[in-house]
């Protein structure tokens, strides 16, 4: 049988009629190595193509629900992600981070997404270049797409693993996906990627059409200034009422860049709940800045308001301090 090399597909139609025949010996072997639990990964060559099959077979018929799909679990490869798309298709959220996937995987994974349940997708740390993320664009921007949260986040704490090698120019790709009518995106994770200000102006392209529906974006260690907070502030000006969350961690907006973001919190339309800027270069003239746009703003939703690894001085804690003692001022963390 794995001379023949069936598609996974077909394999799985023919379990199906062994199983009416009463013939579970390829099945049962696949769920006598599941019983092993995840210390047993498997090797690339280790299964036949027609235990790949079984493999698939076995969890799309599982009693449990199939709710996270973890490749890592299984052998981190293109070649067992591609064997186990049926799978991926039918969870609720596939977990691809650390798997050595690059840009070969991603038009079939935009495939998947257009029949699929998918409403959460890590591809952290992995390789998808450019390329990588246009391709799956294909699948973000379909009718028939459910996904809600895209993370290609990378860890800037592990140098071991790989980057996904995201530059300035998936963010016009991604912006066209935010302004996709189709598109359901409620977050995105970008962090420590090479977008720098040039990309954020593109991304910001998306942010600003009606269309978006974005809550989230996380932009953590991806080169941001001033220039990038300007691009980012008109966007979310023109269009405040979406997004909720915004984390600029490990940036350099500094004083200026706060400023650009202090004057959008003044806008009674903003309804951003969380904003993340540890490690931004904030002195006490940024610190200022945030205190007098939330005094003014008495229907501000902000209510978390990351500071961490500044510089305010006590200057900048003392009006800080004070925020936090005004009646009108929704500051629940600080």
């Amino acid at each position: 049988m794995s001379s023949l090399n069936p598609s996974t597909e077909k394999s799985i139609n023919l379990f199906h009629c062994l199983n009416e025949l009463n013939d579970h010996s390829l099945v049962q072997e696949v769920q006598t190595y599941l019983s092993k639990g995840s210390d047993h990964r498997l090797s690339g060559g280790w299964l036949s193509p027609a235990q790949w099959s079984a493999l698939v077979f076995v969890l799309l018929n599982s009693a449990e629900e199939l709710d996270d799909f973890v490749l890592n679990k299984y052998h981190p490869s293109e070649e067992c992600l591609l064997r186990m798309l049926p799978v991926v298709k039918a969870s609720r959220k596939a977990v691809l981070c650390v798997c050595n996937l690059t840009e070969k995987c991603c038009a079939a994974l935009a495939s998947a997404l257009n029949s699929s349940s998918l409403k959460e997708l890590n591809l952290s740390n992995n390789k998808l270049q450019d390329l990588g993320v246009k391709l799956l664009s294909a699948g973000l921007i379909s009718s028939h797409c459910k996904l809600e949260k895209l993370c290609s986040y990378v860890s800037p704490f592990n140098f071991r693993m790989c980057g996904c090698s995201i530059t300035k120019e998936s963010c016009e790709t991604l912006a066209s996906v935010l302004s996709s009518e189709n598109s359901n995106l409620k977050e995105l994770n970008l962090g420590s990627s090479e977008l720098q200000d040039a990309g954020l102006k593109m991304l910001s392209a998306g942010l600003e059409n009606p269309h978006c529906k974005l809550e989230t974006l996380r932009l953590g260690n991806c080169k941001i200034t001033e220039e990038g907070c300007a691009s980012l502030a008109s966007a979310l000006k023109s269009n405040p009422s979406h997004l909720k969350e915004l984390d600029l961690n490990w940036n350099n907006p500094g004083d200026s860049g706060v400023k650009q973001l202090s004057d959008l919190l003044e806008d009674p339309r903003c309804n951003l709940e969380i904003l993340q800027l540890g490690y931004c270069s904030i002195t006490e003239k940024g610190c200022v800045s945030l205190a007098s746009a939330l005094k003014s703003n008495t229907s501000s939703q902000l209510r978390e308001l990351n500071l961490n690894l500044n510089n305010p001085r006590q200057s900048g804690v003392k009006v800080l301090s004070e925020l936090l003692e005004d009646p009108h001022c929704n500051l629940e963390t600080l």
